[in-house]
């Protein structure tokens, strides 16, 4: 496994981490990311075979291109379009396609989910009904949840960012131990 393929991995968890949590992708860490991947990609260059650094910086242009226009017409979070694009310049070019198809797979059947639970509900009896409103009262009221509603401050929707985190993650697991990719 390459640094970073490593570095990609640490990211990855901290980004799915916060995302899960509190609907964010924090600036810094892909700040941090980049500030990082850019001297060990110039050190790359020094070694036998060479880093290829163009594919790398053309992952960084490809998954800003790819989802900034999801951004704009407001489908995806900014967060989640700039992850995209340091994935590609950690990982390289080729990684985005299989991380992209895996984490929209992930974030429809997670959608798909959601939406079918809510109409679920409406069909249930009326006594089951009333258990799964008590049942979510009592979560709401439970302090970890309030932490989570706190730390989220009303930001709603899927956590696509956490994701991509996790396709990325098994890419460079299985690209390092056996897998084609």
């Amino acid at each position: 496994m390459t640094v970073l393929g490593l570095l990609a991995i640490g990211v990855c968890l901290r980004i799915a981490i916060s995302d899960l949590y509190a609907r964010r992708v924090p600036n810094t860490w892909l700040l941090a990311a980049c500030v990082l991947a850019v001297p060990l990609l110039l050190a790359g260059q020094f070694q036998a075979p060479p880093l290829p650094w163009p594919a790398h910086l053309l992952g960084l242009l490809i998954g800003l291109a790819a989802l900034l226009p999801f951004h704009v017409i407001g489908w995806m979070g900014a967060g989640d379009v700039k992850f995209f694009a340091v994935l590609g310049l950690l990982l390289g070019w080729h990684a985005l396609l299989p991380v992209w198809v895996i984490a929209s797979l992930a974030a429809g059947v997670h959608a798909v989910v959601a939406l079918g639970s809510r109409q679920l509900t409406t069909l249930l009896p009326m006594r089951l009904q009333l258990q799964v409103n008590r049942a979510s009262a009592h979560w709401q009221a439970h302090p970890a949840a309030r932490g989570v509603q706190a730390a989220r401050q009303g930001r709603h929707g899927i956590p696509y960012a956490a994701y991509l985190a996790v396709a990325a993650i098994g890419w460079v697991l299985v690209t390092t131990h056996g897998g084609t990719a």
